[in-house]
């Protein structure tokens, strides 16, 4: 068994493409495989390090999906993918600031139910995105160990059902450093080595507008949990309201989230707009190269 493990020496993006009709960004854009394969093909030639690939929405309010629904939009195109994609450690072997050439991506399934994720690596991802960080299914963490599959653990306040209706912390980065913390302590116990995952503040997932400010404020300090850190900030309501800007014209604010996070500690950024987010991370990564 290979062990999966986020050893780039340069940021990576996180590509998102959404087999849902109600996704609060781009919802039914890909309402089939071929579409979507065709949107994950563009990624690719845009640069970009991992596809995550999710069957099931997560925004406020979203209804629960059944495990069999969301295999069935989420394996035709991981199967697809997979056999057209080589996949191969992010960052490989094009090291450094500048790509020479388009590489092939790896697949993330993103989802917080242990069979999806099982089926899903079977079929060529290598990667778990869980929002829920191992809480809301018990078989996940062995699922994560028994594959030796990349995994991302984020901070939720509630469910997407119920986490806007009014989060509260006292401390949010303390808070969620705290979460995350003990989530990577119970990924381990469970025989997933560290190396293997990725931690995520999960901004809008139970925030205020503050609570994210706040979170992108202080994110070099969830450097000290010892993982790969991951930000999704792109087209988020929470970017909408600072700058009054509805999805559609939610770009620029995305690309400036990105480039703080990649300049304040994130190792990876996830994005709807591949090509414009790759410029932006490709960017900052020349000009941090040393002389």
């Amino acid at each position: 068994m290979e062990v999966f493990c986020w050893n780039s020496s340069r940021p990576l993006v996180m590509g998102i493409l959404n087999v849902t009709p109600d996704s609060f960004s781009d919802g039914g854009r890909d309402p089939d495989a071929a579409s979507a394969v065709a949107r994950a093909r563009q990624m690719a030639s845009d640069g970009v390090d991992i596809i995550d690939i999710g069957g099931e929405s997560t925004r406020p309010g979203a209804p629960a999906v059944s495990a069999a629904e969301e295999l069935q939009r989420v394996l035709p195109v991981i199967e697809r993918l997979a056999q057209e994609l080589a996949g191969e450690p992010p960052g490989e072997p094009n090291r450094g600031a500048v790509r020479q050439e388009p590489h092939p991506p790896l697949l993330s399934i993103d989802t917080t139910k242990a069979v999806v994720a099982e089926q899903a690596l079977a079929a060529g991802a290598r990667i778990v995105n869980d929002i829920s960080a191992l809480r809301q299914d018990p078989a996940m963490r062995s699922v994560v160990r028994d594959s030796g599959a990349g995994l991302v653990l984020m901070h939720r306040q509630g469910t997407p059902a119920t986490m806007q209706q009014n989060p509260q912390y006292t401390d949010v980065v303390r808070e969620v450093w705290d979460f995350l913390a003990e989530r990577i302590e119970f990924a381990v116990a469970g025989g997933v080595k560290k190396s293997q995952i990725a931690v995520d503040p999960g901004l809008g997932f139970g925030k205020t507008v503050e609570h994210n400010r706040q979170l992108l404020a202080g994110l070099e300090q969830f450097r000290m949990l010892g993982c790969p850190i991951l930000v999704g900030a792109s087209r988020k309501s929470f970017l909408g309201q600072l700058l009054n800007r509805p999805v559609s014209e939610r770009l620029p604010g995305s690309l400036a989230a990105a480039a703080w996070a990649v300049t304040h500690g994130a190792q990876i950024v996830r994005a709807h707009d591949v090509a414009a987010t790759v410029d932006v991370v490709r960017l900052i990564t020349a000009m941090q190269q040393k002389n």
